[in-house]
């Protein structure tokens, strides 16, 4: 008796200690550099969150106003206009136009040695579809650039 007990306790114990590793992990971390370059170039996204939180940290030294970096997600097709009209609202704006439909997720602009973060809403993802993540900073998109997708 004593030993089916044991073994009870034993199987719940480690059933226990089985369930943080089956939750998905629904955050990220993307580091921008003062080389303009996102040092994750793709980003895959649990189908089972409800939100992806994305942590942009700008491990670089210069400052916003000459180097600033954001996180910004849209489709592929969307990105020249986002950028284009991005520039036209300028940097108190973020280089995000206000209200953009075509933006699914922005975060701040941010210098060297700071950090932001960005929620970004997983219903807005469709699966088998791709992503695109860009830096809307100036001249940054050509070389700042990577993929999200939804995970299956």
């Amino acid at each position: 008796m004593i030993r089916k007990l044991s073994a009870v306790a034993l199987f719940a114990v480690a059933g226990v200690f089985a369930l943080p590793a089956m939750a998905a992990d629904c955050a990220a971390t993307v580091d921008s550099t003062d080389a303009m370059q996102f040092t994750t170039k793709t980003l895959e996204v649990p189908a089972s969150c409800n939100e992806f939180k994305v942590t942009l940290k700008h491990v670089g030294k210069l400052p916003k106003n000459v180097m600033g970096h954001n996180f910004v997600l849209s489709k592929p097709a969307d990105v020249n206009g986002i950028n284009a009209d991005g520039m036209k609202a300028g940097a108190d704006a973020n280089y995000v136009k206000a209200g953009d439909s075509r933006v699914i997720a922005a975060s701040k602009l941010i210098g060297g040695g700071e950090s932001t973060s960005v929620t970004i809403p997983v219903a807005k993802l469709k699966a088998g579809e791709d992503y695109t993540y860009f830096c809307s900073f100036p001249g940054h998109a050509a070389l700042m650039k990577g993929t999200l997708t939804l995970a299956k």
